[in-house]
């Protein structure tokens, strides 16, 4: 469980904005950025798809809450390439922006221990939340048949960002502008009885 521990750092190729660049790390988000790390199984399938764009779609609520978005599987950095180039009716992920990470030599997803250990040997679908110290907030593992919810992981976000500025707790459930509750007996108390 990596919760609560420092993030694994790792340097790999990427696709940023359509153009491959190498040497590319968490370390540049450190101290002022905080990361949504998520890993898919493979390029150029069914459900992960639709989680990229999806992730695609809202990122503008990520980068209201000064968080960004990282995608990562086991395919290289040509393959990330051309899924990002190939249109949408063709099965492609034309105008993805954000960073994915080509994991080819299975290292990061090792890291992170969401790699399969049967079968292909791809990711699951792992999303971490990692603060702007490079700690690991949040850790969400799915099956790879089962997508992942983008609105839990914005919930998230708010979350953690709220505790950090009010030092208060977040219930069950709880979404930005809803009460929270401070860390003690009487805040449950206080917070139930309402």
């Amino acid at each position: 469980m990596l919760v609560g521990k420092q993030a694994p750092e790792f340097t790999a190729n990427a696709v940023v904005n359509g153009v491959i660049e190498s040497n590319f790390s968490l370390e540049q988000y450190k101290g002022n950025k905080y990361v949504v790390l998520f890993f898919y199984p493979k390029d150029f399938t069914f459900v992960c798809p639709t989680e990229l764009i999806g992730f695609q779609n809202a990122l503008p609520e990520f980068e209201k809450r000064d968080t960004v978005v990282v995608g990562c599987s086991t395919d290289s950095e040509f393959c990330h390439w051309a899924w990002v180039n190939t249109p949408r009716n063709q099965g492609g992920i034309q105008g993805v922006t954000y960073p994915l990470v080509a994991d080819i030599n299975k290292e990061v997803a090792a890291a992170y221990d969401v790699l399969a250990e049967e079968g292909d040997k791809v990711a699951y679908r792992g999303l971490f939340l990692i603060d702007k110290d490079g700690i690991v907030r949040h850790s969400l593992v799915n099956d790879m048949p089962l997508g992942r919810s983008i609105d839990e992981a914005i919930r998230i976000v708010d979350a953690l960002q709220h505790f950090e500025e009010h030092g208060e707790v977040c219930p069950l459930g709880w979404h930005k502008g809803d009460k929270a509750m401070t860390a003690s007996h009487e805040g449950v108390a206080a917070y139930l009885s309402e």
